[in-house]
């Protein structure tokens, strides 16, 4: 595959190498998905390399997409345009320009996620932005070869005091790239404080999950506020302790931070000193569902449990084993909530897809002898947005609920 000799020239102008899809396989791509899977390709007419930009054409020889290709990943071409451009600085300098201009529009941009991949039309790269710091990863090898570029219009546009890289992710090497971490531009503590509705709290974005604070849920933080003043909560899978410290401020009396990282842990403690609540937040070391069980088992009761688990399914074939998890500890969640109490419980696994989730929260409910009644229902915040024609953009469910006893 792309081992003929280059293709010619049009007008002066060098053509690129083409992608000739199979028959049909063009609906899902014109219809604005940005995935070309390996095995719709029906053959490549032209050399190339891993990371080159390529043209792809439906089986009647129309033209239907420009992007970057990688014949080592299962994704060989992602989509960068619709349209015969030039994939050149100008061209990131306008994307990134217009992600910029859309969350300074829309959110408080102290921390925010600046470019959010396919959904900002910028394949595999992702930005986030803590206070005056920028961490980047590039996640396939077709925008890691602009990386430079990258950076630069970021220094530019945005103006940061650094630029850190968090290339430290395995997807990586599936793409024929190595692992990485580090500044790109500049240099500063790793440890910045932030300001998210307010409240602050400290990001370790050299050592922290994945870019080190997960920013998606920031509205959904906001969002217990009203059910949460005056309330025991329980904080699981708690990572920086974000949702306790932030219940505290809306005026919980006390808040159980509870995380399997000791890094978490320590993290969760820093931010609980930050913000003076040594005597409302306690942290407990443990497995998330062991803790609920003990907690069960000793027979207490919170007024708020809060359940924001890891991604336990991040293909098809985990969704079984990924399902039974979630509903465990929902039960469990669920059995810990005071009559009248209030569970908040996300899922940020793309493949549980909301009516799952909803089914297996109902399900849940049903072993646990509890009535539900849903107060909310939301998804990402609006930095992460989601490309009505990318499904993968739509990744995170969170819902808080009313618990009753039968």
């Amino acid at each position: 595959m792309g081992n003929e000799a280059k293709s010619g020239s049009m007008e002066g102008v060098l053509a690129l190498t083409r992608v000739v899809l199979k028959t049909g396989e063009q609906k899902r791509i014109a219809k604005g998905h940005r995935w070309i899977f390996s095995n719709e390709v029906e053959r490549i007419e032209g050399s190339f390399e891993p990371g080159d930009i390529v043209d792809v054409y439906d089986f009647k020889n129309r033209f239907v997409a420009r992007g970057y290709i990688n014949p080592r990943s299962k994704i060989i071409v992602r989509v960068l345009t619709y349209r015969q451009e030039e994939i050149d600085r100008e061209f990131f300098k306008r994307r990134i320009q217009q992600a910029w201009d859309y969350r300074k529009k829309l959110i408080d941009t102290n921390c925010c996620r600046v470019i959010f991949g396919e959904a900002d039309y910028l394949p595999a790269l992702i930005v986030d932005k803590f206070g005056d710091i920028l961490v980047l990863q590039t996640l396939a090898l077709g925008i890691d070869v602009h990386k430079d570029t990258i950076v630069e219009l970021l220094d530019e546009i945005i103006k940061p005091r650094a630029i850190y890289e968090r290339n430290d992710v395995q997807i990586r090497e599936l793409e024929g790239m190595e692992q990485r971490k580090g500044f790109l531009k500049g240099e500063a503590d790793t440890k910045v404080e932030i300001l998210e509705n307010g409240i602050k709290l400290l990001v370790d974005f050299e050592d922290g999950q994945k870019t080190g604070y997960f920013l998606d849920q920031k509205e959904n933080r906001l969002a217990i506020a009203p059910i949460v003043k005056d309330a025991r909560v329980l904080d699981c899978f708690s990572h920086t302790g974000s949702f306790a410290i932030h219940a505290c401020s809306f005026g919980a009396r006390e808040a159980i931070a509870v995380d399997i990282s000791e890094h978490a842990i320590e993290t969760i403690k820093n931010n609980v000193r930050l913000n003076g609540f040594e005597n409302k937040i306690k942290t407990k070391l443990g497995n998330a569902f062991d803790v609920l069980r003990e907690f069960e088992a000793n027979g207490e009761k919170f007024d708020v449990t809060i359940l924001d688990p890891p991604a336990f399914a991040k293909s098809k074939k985990a969704m079984k084993g990924a399902i039974r998890g979630y509903k465990e500890i929902n039960l469990r969640g669920m059995k810990l909530t005071k009559n009248g109490g209030f569970l908040v419980t996300a899922s940020c696994s793309h493949y549980l897809y909301p009516e799952m989730f909803m089914d297996m929260i109902k399900e849940a409910a049903i072993d646990a002898g509890k009535i539900l009644r849903l107060v909310e229902y939301r998804t990402q915040s609006k930095d992460h947005p989601i490309d009505m024609n990318s499904d993968e953009s739509l990744y995170l469910k969170f819902a808080i609920f009313q618990v009753i006893d039968k």
